[in-house]
């Protein structure tokens, strides 16, 4: 089992719930393997229904992307609720975006429910344009937020500069649907929440290999083996070969944070006085938010490979000075970050690739809510209900191998592009 990397969620959030590896082998209704949000979602809404779950994670649950991310917890998917409807029709569609839209409800539900420590604040996400163009954007997406009773307002530029206090933005989109978690906290709560409700959460399991027993599936690790009658796989940007062509699915993207040491109340106040979480619209996507010890968190595309220091993200130390020439010369004390897992169409993908195996990944960065949300959507199918979201096939990305360094070209290009106002 790898340790825990270091990041300002690891010296802060509540501690582990206990997740033991598994030893020797069992029979289970459903077996899950990984134990980010999605895994442990799924775990939590099966066990709270009585269904015998066994969640397998290779380290920690919660050690990859949900242990890492920016603690946003945003509504909606990549794309505009109008869209979607284009793409999957009235009846899908319209399905599609309530789940996406009740998403960040579904996360501070749990949070209620389970009492999870975790920083929880359901104070709203600032979609913020960078451009006249993406101001636009967020109008546009705005209107059909409003149109379907979302509680969304656009700020003109002399309102998101209140908001925000700096003059970058043109105008954003606050949806007070949104808010803020300590993504790790989260993910420890989530799994000392499906234990509790009678799942067996095992770290420190690495599943090697999957395949058929008879009508059941049969996932094998290093300790042991669970034979189940249903499999999920729920392994987003640390997807493996454990499933032919998975992996080629999708495309791992780091994406990484700097903190600051804990900063006045007075200079909080001044930048971003409700405390909202905030992502931009541009080539490459800027986010940042204030933690509750109040350090600001700055977070975007990062170098493709794990970084453990702050000082291998100075082109987002020297954008904060660009928002906020304040703050040039605050001390930086944590810089980390995770793969996160990008499709090629920007939507969640779900699969059916064999009988009775479900497989969910691609959140698009949005997966602290989307994924929390999958987890009663898997449940329910697993149980032989519907989902709403679209079942497709497994397809292959071409060019797959050539991964790392289109996307290290894409967020340069993107760079300059931001740079420029472009």
């Amino acid at each position: 089992m790898l340790p825990l990397p270091r990041s300002l969620y690891a010296d802060t959030a509540r501690p582990a719930h206990p997740a033991p590896p598994l030893d020797g082998d069992r029979k289970a209704s459903v077996a899950i393997v990984g134990g980010g949000y999605t895994g442990l979602s799924a775990a939590l809404h099966l066990a709270q229904q009585g269904v015998d779950t066994v969640l397998l994670e290779a380290n920690e649950p919660g050690w990859g992307a949900s242990g890492r991310n920016g603690g946003q917890v945003n509504p909606g998917l990549k794309h505009d609720p109008d869209t979607v409807l284009r793409d999957f029709g009235p009846d899908l569609g319209a399905r599609m975006v309530a789940l996406s839209g009740d998403a960040p409800d579904v996360v501070f539900r749990l949070v209620e429910q389970y009492q999870i420590d975790c920083g929880a604040l359901q104070s709203g996400t600032l979609r913020s344009a960078i451009t006249a163009k993406g101001a636009a954007e967020v109008a546009a997406s705005a209107d059909q937020w409003i149109r379907r009773g979302a509680p969304v307002a656009v700020l003109d530029r002399a309102a998101a500069g209140r908001a925000t206090g700096t003059g970058r933005y043109h105008a954003a989109m606050l949806d007070r649907r949104g808010g803020q978690v300590n993504p790790l906290g989260y993910a420890r709560g989530l799994a000392q929440a499906a234990a509790q409700q009678g799942a067996a959460v095992h770290g420190g399991t690495p599943v090697t290999r999957v395949r058929k027993s008879g009508s059941a599936w049969r996932v094998e690790t290093p300790t042991g083996t669970v034979t189940a009658e249903k499999l999920i796989l729920a392994t987003n940007g640390y997807t493996d070969d454990i499933w032919p062509k998975l992996r080629r699915s999708v495309v791992p993207v780091f994406s990484a944070i700097a903190a600051t040491e804990p900063l006045a109340q007075a200079v909080v106040d001044q930048i971003m006085p409700v405390r909202s979480s905030l992502y931009e619209i541009g080539s490459i996507t800027v986010y940042y938010r204030f933690s509750p010890d109040n350090r600001l968190l700055m977070g975007g595309r990062s170098v493709q490979r794990d970084v453990d220091h702050p000082d291998t993200l100075r082109y987002l130390i020297a954008y904060t000075a660009r928002l906020w020439p304040t703050l040039k010369g605050v001390a930086w004390t944590h810089g980390w970050s995770g793969r996160i897992a990008y499709t090629p169409d920007h939507y969640p993908h779900i699969h059916e690739p064999d009988e009775n195996v479900l497989v969910c990944l691609g959140y698009n960065g949005r997966g602290v809510a989307m994924s929390t949300a999958m987890g009663p959507q898997l449940a329910r199918r697993i149980l032989g209900g519907g989902i709403d979201m679209p079942v497709t096939t497994i397809k292959e990305m071409p060019f797959h191998a050539l991964w790392r360094s289109g996307v290290a070209a894409r967020v340069a290009y993107g760079r300059i592009k931001d740079a420029l106002g472009l």
